[in-house]
């Protein structure tokens, strides 16, 4: 594979249009997420990847990453449905989860900052 970690050579286009995927996301994103809350530790990153998602700064691959994640977070219909009170999120959370490892770089302090902002708004549980 002659491709680095910087330049991967994926082409953001097969996952549809980030616009669209922006939309979606950002639509239905806190209504899920406040239902999720109490069924995941780690909201508050959660949170703050999609604060660096809507970030225009942060770099189009890394947002393609989050937002891909994050709709499948948001989307009704997936591995296990969210329904299932107990392991309903953790199809979502390891998604997440490994998306959000290869992407902590790019989550900066003012995008924790406004999920802990966020979370304490709409009464979800903050860290720290």
């Amino acid at each position: 594979m002659t491709g680095s970690y910087d330049n991967p050579e994926f082409d953001t286009d097969f996952l549809g249009p980030e616009d669209e995927r922006e939309k979606k996301v950002r639509a239905r994103f806190f209504d899920v997420a406040r239902k999720a809350a109490g069924q995941i530790p780690f909201m508050e990153d959660v949170v703050a990847a999609y604060y660096c998602a809507m970030d225009p700064v942060t770099p189009t691959r890394v947002r393609c990453a989050i937002l891909a994640a994050l709709a499948y977070f948001v989307l009704p219909l997936d591995g296990i449905p969210d329904m299932i009170i107990g392991i309903g999120f953790t199809d979502d959370a390891s998604v997440l989860l490994g998306v959000m490892a290869l992407v902590r770089a790019h989550v900066r302090d003012e995008h924790l900052e406004a999920a802990r902002e966020a979370l304490r708004r709409s009464g979800g549980r903050p860290k720290g």
